[in-house]
């Protein structure tokens, strides 16, 4: 069960939740096929060192540190793939019709929840590689300085426009609401 569904109130629902966008698994591409890069020049170089000469030289000896630092730029780009799919399946952001949930993390947990009403400003960050793929940096400030960023939310602008939507709605309800178990002139 996700964090958000467990830790809903009584007649609150789901109204929009935002998902990680699959850019962060990059840095683990990059590190990939830099390790493929790596391994392809070893090759090289280990078949140049079999033409030219039948005995071990430096060359080899430099072919066979080129393949061990390889192996651990393999063994980095794996432990980047697999933050990355940790952290895509530890987030959750929603925003229900009372307030903002968040969660990020397994075993260092850190979560938010504000209510609509004590929401300031929603802002959205996004680089040159976050324009072109559609992903940045969402963060809710709120009342007293509270200041959350949540990184590579999928439609960032999109997600900011709902949730101000959802608050803009919510708390022309709640002033409806207050209006009118608050009748003015009675004195």
């Amino acid at each position: 069960m996700s964090y958000v569904k467990d830790n809903l109130m009584p007649d609150e629902k789901v109204l929009f939740s935002a998902r990680i966008h699959p850019a962060i698994f990059l840095p683990s591409v990059f590190s990939l096929v830099m390790t493929i890069a790596v391994v392809i020049y070893a090759l090289s170089l280990a078949g140049q060192q079999n033409i030219t000469s039948s005995t071990p030289s430096t060359a080899s000896l430099y072919s066979s540190m080129v393949f061990c630092f390889s192996g651990l730029l393999f063994f980095y780009s794996i432990l980047l793939g697999l933050q990355a799919l940790i952290i895509t399946l530890t987030t959750e952001f929603a925003v229900t019709n009372r307030r903002v949930i968040a969660k990020t993390g397994f075993i260092r947990r850190h979560t938010l929840e504000m209510l609509l009403l004590k929401i300031e400003s929603v802002a959205v960050q996004q680089g040159i590689l976050g324009r072109l793929l559609d992903f940045g940096t969402v963060t809710v400030t709120g009342t007293g300085g509270t200041r959350e960023s949540f990184k590579a939310i999928v439609e960032p602008l999109a997600a900011r426009s709902k949730i101000n939507q959802i608050i803009e709605h919510y708390t022309k309800a709640y002033a409806q609401q207050q209006g009118t178990s608050n009748p003015e002139g009675n004195s």
